[in-house]
């Protein structure tokens, strides 16, 4: 494994402690029934009983486990194995019926057998992935014919700007080709424990390219959809609903902070 992905690795290794401790996750909640599902991707994926799903970078499996609770057969797939570990003693723990895969994602192919209904992914995955194109290339082969694909990540023009800053200056290029360097404590969960790894390596994936990688993989695109809200606190002026998502203190009509795409393979 390249170097900054086993560095990145390493950090989501002891995110998983931070992240399963933290009152984000409510990992308490979970076991005693909360979907954790936002309204939004619910009512944007639709019914999921009796479709085969599968969660590219699951983390340790709450949101693959709410929608097992949806009725979907669900595999999911991560790259950390604390978080695989976590996730499979939550399926036996719950008696949720899940399959978990432990690789990088660009090896998931090498791992894991079949095409499904809906390949789904949310929220933090776009700028761990040092190769856009070639993930969305592994997603969409594992996608059937005529099934479904699903990202709803943080919006891209809300990558530029300092995480820890009042203002909203611009830290980051938006075309920036050169992975990010940068350098955490805590968990975006929970910033106040002390973990050894700090630093994490990160890239920028324009909408351009996202949008260019889907249709270049012969998918066929329904939305792609823009909001000014974003589901965690993503810099430190967001103001919280008290629904689970944050908002730009001037309104939503400001800028994008969240994006979500929606498109099928033909049969």
């Amino acid at each position: 494994m390249d170097k900054k992905l086993e560095t990145n690795r390493e950090l989501w290794e002891e995110w998983t402690d931070i992240n399963a401790r933290s009152k984000m996750y409510n990992l308490e909640g979970f076991k005693q029934g909360v979907n954790k599902i936002d309204p939004l991707i619910l009512s944007e994926v639709g019914d999921v009983t009796g479709k085969s799903m599968l969660h590219m970078q699951c983390h340790f499996g709450m949101d693959t486990l709410s929608w097992a609770r949806l009725g979907a057969k669900v595999t999911g797939a991560d790259f950390s194995p604390k978080a695989v570990q976590l996730a499979e003693s939550l399926a036996a723990e719950l008696n949720i019926p899940a399959r978990f895969v432990c690789c990088d994602i660009y090896d998931l192919p090498a791992h894991l057998q079949g095409q499904f209904d809906i390949v789904f992914a949310s929220y933090g995955v776009l700028t761990w992935l040092p190769d856009f194109p070639r993930w969305m290339k592994v997603a969409a082969d594992f996608l059937k014919p005529g099934g479904m694909f699903y990202l709803a990540d943080g919006h891209p023009s809300s990558w530029i700007f300092d995480e820890y800053a009042d203002t909203w200056d611009i830290q980051y290029p938006y075309f920036q080709k050169e992975p990010m360097t940068c350098e955490d404590s805590g968990s975006y969960a929970d910033r106040d424990p002390e973990n050894k790894t700090m630093t994490s390596y990160q890239w920028q994936h324009t909408l351009g390219e996202i949008v260019t990688s889907i249709c270049d993989n012969g998918l066929r695109l329904d939305y792609l959809h823009e909001f000014g809200f974003v589901e965690f606190q993503a810099h430190p002026t967001l103001v919280d609903d008290g629904r689970g998502f944050w908002h730009h203190p001037k309104g939503d009509d400001q800028l994008p902070l969240l994006f979500s795409v929606k498109a099928r393979k033909p049969r």
